[in-house]
């Protein structure tokens, strides 16, 4: 960068992260949220090809994590740069990110568009159930396997009951509201709510499935190569 160039840039991206009145602040002294703005505004000074970003937003509030998204945008489109970003939320990857890239401990597990990731792990509801009574869990999760005979559970609380069902077992949806509005009745069931999954549940699911694939393979010696997701 010229000389002459720079304070035109800094004013710029101090402006764009909200960092003005910071400018004559030492680094020493700033919150972990502006000290993390600080390192950021310092990747993309320059003409840069290639930046490389960890969890950049990690500490900043979510005004300050939105305006670092738009910095991103901005800064890559120009065609002759190129940048990675890993972070832990998909709502970031998907306003700054082109193609994704899952990793589960430590291994690559899949890589495509965001498009591809929606379509092969977004297409499940999210069924949350809270009971009064855990006494009944048991009948519960067995009426619950009558009405999505596919469903698997996820989590189970000292009151809560989570599961994960196929959009063939809940389509339509009307039925699937009036068996959970009698098992509300006769389960004496608090609340309960069926969402279709979202992008981050996707994930989560993804990487809780995988996990317990790995310990599996652990548990019984055995070694299986599997192949990336195109």
């Amino acid at each position: 960068m010229r000389r002459e160039d720079a304070a035109a840039a800094i004013s710029r991206i101090a402006k764009a992260l909200d960092l003005q009145k910071h400018l004559k602040t030492p680094a020493r002294r700033l919150s972990a949220g502006e000290a993390r703005k600080l390192c950021f505004a310092l990747s993309v000074l320059g003409d840069l090809r290639v930046m490389l970003w960890d969890e950049p937003s990690a500490g900043m509030d979510l005004k300050g994590q939105r305006r670092m998204r738009k910095v991103i945008q901005t800064t890559m489109k120009s065609k002759e740069r190129a940048g990675i970003l890993s972070t832990r939320y998909l709502e970031e990857a998907a306003t700054t990110c082109d193609r994704v890239a899952v990793l589960v401990s430590g291994q690559l597990r899949y890589i495509g568009s965001l498009e591809d990731l929606k379509s092969k792990f977004g297409t499940t509801y999210h069924l949350e159930v809270k009971m009064t009574d855990m006494g009944q869990s048991d009948a519960l999760h067995a009426e619950i396997l009558r009405f999505f005979p596919h469903a698997a559970r996820q989590e189970r609380t000292s009151s809560l009951l989570i599961y994960k069902i196929p959009m063939e077992d809940a389509l339509p949806l009307s039925q699937s509201f009036s068996k959970l509005e009698a098992a509300k009745q006769n389960f004496r069931l608090e609340e309960y709510s069926l969402s279709l999954n979202t992008l981050q549940q996707a994930f989560v699911d993804l990487t809780r499935d995988l996990e317990e694939h790995d310990l599996d393979v652990a548990s019984s010696g055995a070694v299986e190569q599997r192949p990336l997701h195109p």
